[in-house]
């Protein structure tokens, strides 16, 4: 996904996704049968359908008119996927980026965040973390990442096997330009609410 060019330093949030004016539709009226010739009357006109085969079946119910409600709908499934996290800029170096973002996550923790909600991504050296972590098995380093009980720290290049949190950080601690470039949108990716990017904001504005 490419990231828009866009200040990071600042939140960035992206709209949610437009409401469209419907219209709710009537049943229409009831067609009256011709009168027969003759004595005898006209037979009077059908009610409504109000049945499954008319215009407002249960299954889709008419929807309200947007903008002559005062009550807005809740968003759906489809707009709580097109919303974006916001994007942040922390400057590091390569060789305090991982420091930088650990700072970030005890700040994230002190003000009510949930470990659980934390991912750290770095796309150089392994966090230590993780290298600790992989040395009793990749089964149970995964396993983590499963229970969701506390920040999960991972490289960049197995992004794909990470799942997604509410607050992703990149620590841009080393790795080649193109590697770089491409695990800032993976990263997003990841991120339903907030993306922390640590690393040298002259590098990263090149990338973006």
């Amino acid at each position: 996904m490419p990231l828009t060019p866009e200040e990071p330093e600042i939140y960035e949030s992206v709209p949610g996704t437009r409401a469209s004016a419907g219209a709710s539709r009537t049943p229409q009226a009831s067609r009256t049968a011709a009168p027969v010739p003759g004595p005898r009357p006209a037979p009077r006109p059908a009610p409504p359908r109000t049945d499954s085969k008319g215009p407002n079946t249960p299954g889709r119910p008419n929807a309200p008119r947007q903008g002559n409600s005062p009550a807005q709908p809740k968003p759906g499934a489809q707009a709580k996927a097109a919303a974006k996290a916001q994007i942040q800029l922390v400057a590091a170096t390569d060789a305090t980026a991982v420091e930088v973002a650990d700072e970030t996550v005890d700040k994230l923790l002190d003000e009510g965040r949930s470990p659980g909600d934390i991912l750290l991504l770095t796309t150089g050296a392994q966090h230590p973390w993780a290298e600790h972590e992989l040395s009793f098995g990749e089964d149970a380093y995964w396993r983590q990442l499963t229970e969701a009980e506390d920040v999960f720290c991972a490289h960049a290049s197995a992004v794909a096997r990470t799942a997604q949190r509410p607050v992703v950080l990149l620590a841009v601690n080393g790795g080649t330009d193109p590697e770089a470039a491409a695990a800032l949108p993976a990263a997003l990716e990841k991120a339903t609410e907030q993306l922390i990017v640590c690393g040298d904001p002259a590098r990263l504005r090149v990338l973006l």
